[in-house]
């Protein structure tokens, strides 16, 4: 199933991105859902019990497959960066609602989803919050009719599309307090909602989200009051190790179209591929790439599996993303002028690539808890 995924996925993206890429930013996301909704790919965003698609004999019906979502992501990521993040924040901003949502929102939300009649937001970070969730200073208070949400998001993305956003906001206690944290469901549409886009160096629909006052009824709490925080990471953990998948796409492409150059550019007379220093490059580059490759299957599996797969998920994060930003950059290298002219494929993937080493945990983040667990383990023998 997995690898009839991952050639039907390759063969969408090769024909969606040069459409997805022609035309403006916006444009282009809004196009890209289109047609990953179209091509019955959002439908492995959400869980076989909301209307998602089947994952017998990968993952329970209640929640979505690591597996899935990492070749989905591994084929989007080497066509287009664009096709990539859309699929992915699908995912991540309904999947609180999938796991802790009422049945009720779950019925009405999560087909729009997957038909991409609704756009998802993940809002987490904040000003003074991003590694650290705990700091979140965003408030919701109860009020008579449900609940009033305060505050400032950041670094959204899909912020100037979405139609909705998934919310960690502070239900007690001061930033710092891990218990006093919840998640809500908020339309976009809601008075009180102002969104600010901004740029980033690929181009990618992101901005900030600032609530004021904005009301929202009771059956809009996910889960319960105070599971918040746990929610976000339950999240984190079941779409990280797709960054990895999407780490390796863009991997993989960059050293595809370095193989190319290196095999037709001559110099000094001969083929650039003939000289031995960039011969051991290249031989770096795909040993890297293998290795990530490895890493990002065995935590996929270990999740789909039920494994706690704390390490195995952080271990293939920040291998997989590491490694690739090295490979894109050394194929923008090997290029030479080529590689830094933009429209070059390796000038976009250096570009794309780079924000995969700090969203959903930062490098220094996963070195920590790859250091917790191995503290952990040492201790508990």
């Amino acid at each position: 199933m997995i690898d009839e995924l991952a050639r039907s996925a390759r063969d969408f993206a090769a024909g969606a991105a040069p459409r997805v890429h022609a035309v403006g930013e916006l444009e282009g996301a809004l196009r890209a859902l289109e047609y990953l909704a179209h091509e019955g790919l959002l439908a492995w965003t959400v869980p076989a019990r909301d209307g998602g698609a089947d994952t017998a004999g990968l993952a329970a019906d209640d929640t979505v497959s690591v597996r899935a979502l990492c070749a989905v992501r591994r084929e989007l990521a080497y066509a287009s960066g664009t096709l990539d993040v859309m699929f992915v924040m699908q995912g991540l901003g309904s999947y609180p609602v999938a796991r802790a949502g009422t049945e009720e929102l779950r019925e009405e939300l999560l087909p729009r989803v997957v038909a991409a009649t609704e756009v998802a937001a993940f809002a987490l970070t904040e000003p003074g919050a991003g590694s650290s969730l705990a700091e979140v200073s965003t408030r919701a208070a109860r009020t008579a009719r449900g609940w009033r949400l305060g505050g400032h998001k950041t670094f959204i993305s899909n912020a100037p599309l979405a139609t909705f956003f998934t919310v960690l906001a502070r239900t007690s206690g001061e930033p710092g307090d891990k218990e006093g944290l919840s998640m809500f469901h908020v339309p976009a549409q809601r008075q009180g909602i102002e969104i600010r886009p901004f740029d980033v160096m690929a181009p990618h629909p992101i901005g900030e989200v600032l609530f004021h006052d904005v009301e929202v009824p009771e059956a809009s709490l996910l889960g319960d009051v105070g599971e918040g925080l746990e929610l976000s990471l339950m999240t984190l953990r079941r779409f990280r190790t797709s960054v990895a998948a999407a780490a390796n796409g863009f991997a993989r492409r960059a050293l595809d179209e370095a193989v190319r150059h290196l095999a037709r550019r001559e110099q000094f007379g001969r083929p650039l591929a003939t000289f031995q220093g960039l011969r051991f490059d290249l031989a770096e580059m795909d040993v890297r790439l293998a290795a990530s490759e490895l890493l990002a299957a065995a935590a996929a599996r270990a999740v789909d599996e039920g494994e706690p797969a704390t390490a195995e998920v952080a271990r293939a994060k920040l291998f997989a993303t590491e490694s690739a930003s090295w490979i894109c950059d050394r194929a923008v290298q090997h290029l030479g002028g080529l590689g830094v002219r933009r429209g070059e494929v390796v000038e976009r993937l250096y570009r794309e690539v780079r924000a995969l080493r700090i969203y959903e945990g930062t490098s220094e983040i996963q070195k920590l808890v790859i250091a917790k667990e191995l503290l952990r383990e040492s201790a508990d023998g």
